[in-house]
């Protein structure tokens, strides 16, 4: 036991901005645990960073839900960047994948493992999580939950307060840092007794309940990163990469390059950061949005381009549509082209 001189225990909860991971924590303090949060950036992480970018999401609270949680707590938030050593979790995850490249079991011990490490480092009693038996398919199961405290190497310090009844007691429990008959043994993929749990206890406001936190999980989003490991040949990403995957429409005409076109003015202003990195397309007839052009193309290919990148902007049924092309590094050169016909632009270009 590792309590400080006023005999608190300290726990450390993952906070990853949901209603879940709140409850939890909330839940542990309330029994007098001093708790501070960890969220460990991946890259992938949904909240904070489209909804601030693309006009049609200007009414969403513009806040990292994560630093938010903790501000409601009135806990300590550390957010640890795990970009890198996050890597061979998605990319060889010894459990597979769920549904879509969602490596959830693998990416669960990885971050239950990285808090048994702060904890260490800290001088922490035991870690929080927001977990349920039964609500995810894939790393929230019964059978699953043993494997995260093997691979993670936190064994019984690991306390999941939404449904510690469920388990078999752990050190916190055993150890009366926390009063086992205040837990829950909360089940299944409804989120009603979370929602009745966060009225009880005041809690009014809230990320979406039912609400993924990870970008991996997402359908669109896995199909546009699988497309990227296979234009390259292999599976591999920087962070700039995993970024652009999330916006703008990706259109692919050819194997070897790939438009991204801003779907607004908000996404059209983000993409004017990586401009300089790629060629791109800037209409200067009608308004329309910013093309980057991922791969190495020449001339023709370029005139291709901007015919698909035509039909985004307002000069879709125009005769002739300008854009100042740059290839490359090279200097911008007026190129004026008929907007590709809608039914030329096949819905398997789309990734």
């Amino acid at each position: 036991m590792t309590t400080n001189a006023q005999n608190q225990a300290k726990a450390v909860a993952l906070i990853s901005g949901g209603l879940d991971s709140m409850l939890a924590a909330r839940v542990v303090k309330d029994q007098g645990v001093h708790v501070e949060g960890l969220n460990f950036f991946t890259g992938f992480c949904v909240e904070g960073h489209t909804h601030a970018i693309r006009n049609h999401d200007r009414k969403r609270p513009k806040r990292n839900n994560a630093l938010w949680v903790a501000e409601q707590l009135g806990i300590k938030l550390h957010i640890i960047d795990v970009i890198e050593e996050y890597k061979d979790v998605v990319i060889n995850p010894r459990h597979g994948y769920g549904a879509n490249l969602n490596p959830c079991l693998d990416c669960k011990s990885f971050m239950v493992g990285k808090a048994r490490q702060w904890m260490q480092a800290h001088g922490f009693d035991f870690i929080v999580t927001g977990e349920v038996v039964g609500q995810r398919p894939m790393s929230q199961r019964r059978e699953t939950f043993p494997v995260v405290q093997r691979e993670s190497g936190a064994g019984d310090l690991l306390l999941r307060p939404l449904c510690a009844k469920l388990q078999s007691p752990t050190a916190a429990e055993r150890n009366g840092w926390v009063d086992r008959q205040s837990l829950y043994d909360f089940s299944g993929r409804s989120r009603k007794p979370q929602m009745a749990l966060a009225a009880a206890l005041g809690i009014e406001d809230y990320a979406q309940p039912a609400g993924g936190c990870c970008f991996l999980t997402d359908a669109t989003y896995s199909r546009k990163l699988n497309d990227l490991w296979q234009s390259r040949g292999k599976k591999t990403y920087e962070l700039d990469d995993i970024m652009l995957l999330k916006v703008g429409r990706h259109i692919r005409p050819r194997p070897h390059f790939k438009l991204i076109i801003a779907r607004d003015a908000g996404e059209t202003n983000y993409l004017q950061g990586y401009r300089h990195r790629f060629s791109h397309l800037t209409m200067t007839s009608h308004n329309g949005p910013l093309t980057l052009i991922e791969g190495d193309i020449n001339e023709s290919e370029m005139a291709l381009a901007a015919r698909i990148a035509a039909r985004f902007g307002q000069g879709r049924d125009a005769n002739r549509v300008t854009f100042d092309a740059v290839l490359g590094r090279g200097d911008p050169v007026p190129l004026c082209i008929q907007p590709l016909p809608s039914s030329e632009i096949p819905a398997q270009w789309y990734v």
